[in-house]
């Protein structure tokens, strides 16, 4: 799966860049890590659906006959494996989903852990979600209303474009680039001032299950 490179050394190797980050910036920076932000079960059970209706094509035309106990037994079996080879297949599961579904589901996974985690309840409005859906390849960043005052539009857009590419590319060595060059944005226009309290935990949030 695509998550393979996101291990415990990545793991650490992030955690250590939003320390570091967090040393030269009033900026509370969170990075959360996930397999998937949605439930792929409808895509799972469409393939098997497939394989079955292939299935059950062949046996009605094969040249074989079949008893039609068995014919039952094959197409059920058939759903089953299909079912579990997309369960274990994020390839299968993309290409058997929408790219407005898949979009919609990290956003809106984006945005509930931005508030349910605290993140939007920094005392100086400085929090910043940085959050990797790997199935999707999608990233997102939500940042409190302190960050995007502080730092200008254009380059804000600009290192979002670098971080969204890594994100598409799954890539935590490229992830690792794009936050510091992030970090970088923030202690220019969002500089520490040692008077701002570290209030969320800068270990990278990992959850591949």
């Amino acid at each position: 799966m695509s998550h393979a490179r996101f291990d415990d050394s990545a793991r650490d190797a992030l955690t250590s860049c939003v320390r570091k980050i967090e040393e030269t910036t009033d900026a509370e920076v969170v990075l959360v890590v996930r397999a998937r932000s949605g439930s792929y079960r409808h895509a799972d059970f469409l393939f098997g659906a497939l394989l079955a209706f292939i299935g059950l094509i062949f046996l009605l035309f094969s040249p074989v006959d079949f008893h039609p106990y068995w014919v039952l037994i094959d197409a059920a079996l058939l759903f089953l494996l299909g079912t579990l080879v997309s369960s274990r297949s994020n390839a299968l599961r993309r290409l058997l989903t929408r790219e407005k579904f898949r979009k919609g589901v990290v956003r809106t996974h984006a945005a509930a852990m931005f508030y349910e985690s605290g993140i939007a309840n920094t005392d100086a409005e400085t929090g910043l979600l940085i959050y990797l859906s790997l199935l999707e390849r999608r990233l997102e960043v939500i940042a409190d209303r302190g960050v995007l005052k502080a730092v200008p539009a254009l380059e804000w857009n600009e290192e979002l474009f670098e971080l969204h590419e890594a994100g598409r590319n799954t890539d935590p060595e490229g992830l690792q680039k794009a936050l510091t060059k992030l970090g970088a944005l923030l202690a220019c226009h969002l500089p520490a001032t040692g008077k701002n309290p570290n209030e969320l935990p800068d270990q990278a949030c990992f959850d591949l299950e």
